[in-house]
């Protein structure tokens, strides 16, 4: 189905957004879009110029919810405190075929020797590999930053969903937090819940600034509020991407992430920020609304 073309105007809230902001994050990549950005003035009228919307998801068709980077006390080396690694990704896994589940690594302890760092909770390092990126602090004050290094090959499932199904809590009241009393609650069936993903996320090392966020699927720094994860079948990687989300707003965003669970039209995963809050805030979102993409003139 040929995509139905908007004007500006009908876009809810375009002209009360902050197009400076959403242009500086556009420029982060813009470069890989194959857009040249020296020289372009006003923002708005830069958005404007140089693009035409088009409607993705109408309104309550779009899924968004919420990404953001932990950031965790950690260990460089093992200990009775800080006992859950973060892998790195062995040599010999392929881009071509899957390589062990994650039941089949953690039984068979297939990742000894590949540890990149500890830390003190296993649901904490299960859900370090869901975000796909992470700030660990050490006692010695010194920090690591990791990213996401690639997968085992294996399909993504939800351990939420997972938990629903048995009836651990309703749908609406399925959230992170929710997840991390639960792992407190039941610690002799966490690691049964976590085998229900087979898909197993490895990370490496980034030598980025701190005052930046995580590098997304583009090599590039994503912005807290202002990028957005797709479905990169449905939206290209790197353009502006208009949002209305019930409970975070009407924003101009840019497509400069994917991820595991999101797959389809109007499917979209909003990068909240680094830290506690940012995770709260995140974990909250999950919303039905509208996605409008903007394409670039011919």
């Amino acid at each position: 189905m040929k995509p139905v073309a908007l004007s500006f105007a009908d876009i809810p809230g375009w002209t009360r957004d902050d197009h400076a902001a959403a242009w500086a994050a556009f420029c982060v990549t813009a470069d890989l879009y194959g857009m040249d950005t020296a020289g372009l003035g006003d923002a708005r009228a830069a958005f404007e110029t140089y693009f035409t919307p088009y409607e993705i998801a109408p309104e309550a068709a779009a899924h968004f919810t919420g990404y953001y980077e932990p950031e965790l006390p950690g260990a460089r080396e093992k200990s009775d405190r800080f006992a859950w690694p973060l892998y790195a990704k062995p040599g010999e896994i392929g881009s071509n075929s899957p390589w062990y589940t994650r039941a089949e690594i953690a039984a068979g302890n297939l990742l000894a020797g590949h540890e990149l760092v500890w830390l003190e909770r296993p649901i904490e390092a299960y859900l370090a590999q869901v975000q796909g990126s992470l700030r660990v602090r050490f006692a010695d004050r010194g920090s690591l930053r990791l990213g996401f290094d690639g997968k085992n090959g294996h399909p993504y499932r939800s351990i939420g969903k997972e938990l629903i199904a048995r009836g651990a809590a309703p749908a609406e009241g399925m959230t992170p937090e929710f997840i991390r009393r639960w792992a407190a609650e039941n610690p002799d069936q966490l690691q049964g819940l976590l085998d229900h993903n087979p898909s197993f996320v490895f990370f490496r090392v980034l030598d980025i600034p701190g005052d930046t966020g995580p590098l997304g699927a583009m090599g590039r720094p994503v912005s807290a509020g202002r990028s957005l994860a797709v479905d990169p079948e449905v939206v290209p990687l790197g353009s502006p991407v208009w949002i209305d989300c019930p409970g975070f707003g009407q924003r101009l965003m840019v497509a400069q992430d994917v991820g595991s669970a999101i797959k389809g039209a109007g499917r979209g995963d909003i990068f909240i920020g680094t830290g506690m809050d940012a995770g709260r805030i995140a974990g909250a979102i999950n919303a039905k609304g509208r996605m409008i993409g903007l394409r670039r003139r011919a």
